[in-house]
């Protein structure tokens, strides 16, 4: 394959694995359906929108709209702070199922793991894949404050013990958001435990060039084949404009806050 095929191939793979994410805090249900218009596009379509719950009926109705109802729409729950009540983070992703979400990015209770106590963080884990039957569940880990490959590792573990179906990097609401080091010993979590989970790396990823250095590593560490969309995802919103473009289909629209 030359080296421009190759270009197209990992532009094309990194769209397939895009979780076009709109988060901000004032977003409208104009904007997300400005969001779900620029899913569709040159070069097929994302795999997932991710939303605030309040948004996930606009999202799906936007999408079908748009004759894109493969896309999947995702939200957050105990998000950004990674709260340790294992009610709350329940009763939210029960909220999240019954507006109709596909996917559910929670966020690890970290500050609890840091501070030694993992149980704690294994129950609201548990806690929201009891209440997410069906559906597919990311923890997000927020690597960036967990900052010690040890304390990475053991994050990675326990959501992966505690049923998760990815491991996610960050918010993207704090400092230090995906780092290669991080998501290298993410996956070296996700390889040891049967490399049936996947890896959704998000905080920070806002380049072709930085969403093709993620999928080499998948690749790297994983074998080849492995970082499809069932294993590999991108959680990013300015990145779509950048792989329209080198598709061929211009700009396009960047939506969302960074992320």
């Amino acid at each position: 394959m030359s080296a421009t095929d190759q270009a197209v191939e990992t532009t094309r793979r990194a769209l397939a694995a895009l979780d076009l994410t709109s988060l901000g805090e004032d977003d409208t249900p104009a904007q997300i359906r400005s969001l779900c218009a620029a899913a569709t596009g040159p070069g097929g379509l994302p795999a997932s929108v991710c939303v605030y719950p309040e948004h996930i009926a606009t999202a799906r109705s936007a999408l079908d709209a748009a004759g894109a109802r493969t896309v999947k729409v995702a939200t957050v729950v105990n998000f950004p702070d990674g709260g340790d009540d294992p009610d709350r983070a329940a009763r939210e992703t029960r909220r999240a199922v019954a507006a109709g979400a596909d996917e559910v990015d929670m966020v690890l209770p970290w500050r609890a793991l840091a501070a030694g106590n993992p149980q704690v963080a294994a129950r609201v884990v548990a806690a929201c894949r009891e209440a997410s039957p069906g559906r597919v569940l990311k923890v997000i880990l927020e690597s960036g404050s967990l900052a010690e490959p040890a304390r990475v590792r053991a994050a990675s573990d326990l959501a992966l013990e505690g049923g998760a179906d990815f491991i996610k990097t960050s918010t993207g609401k704090v400092p230090v958001g995906a780092t290669p080091a991080a998501a290298r010993v993410m996956l070296e979590s996700i390889r040891d435990h049967g490399g049936r989970a996947g890896l959704k790396g998000s905080g920070g990823v806002r380049t072709l060039g930085d969403a093709a250095a993620y999928l080499q590593l998948a690749d790297t560490t994983m074998g080849p084949g492995w970082a499809t969309p069932a294993h590999f995802r991108i959680g990013a919103s300015g990145l779509l404009g950048e792989i329209r473009a080198a598709l061929g289909g211009g700009r396009g629209t960047t939506t969302g806050p960074g992320y």
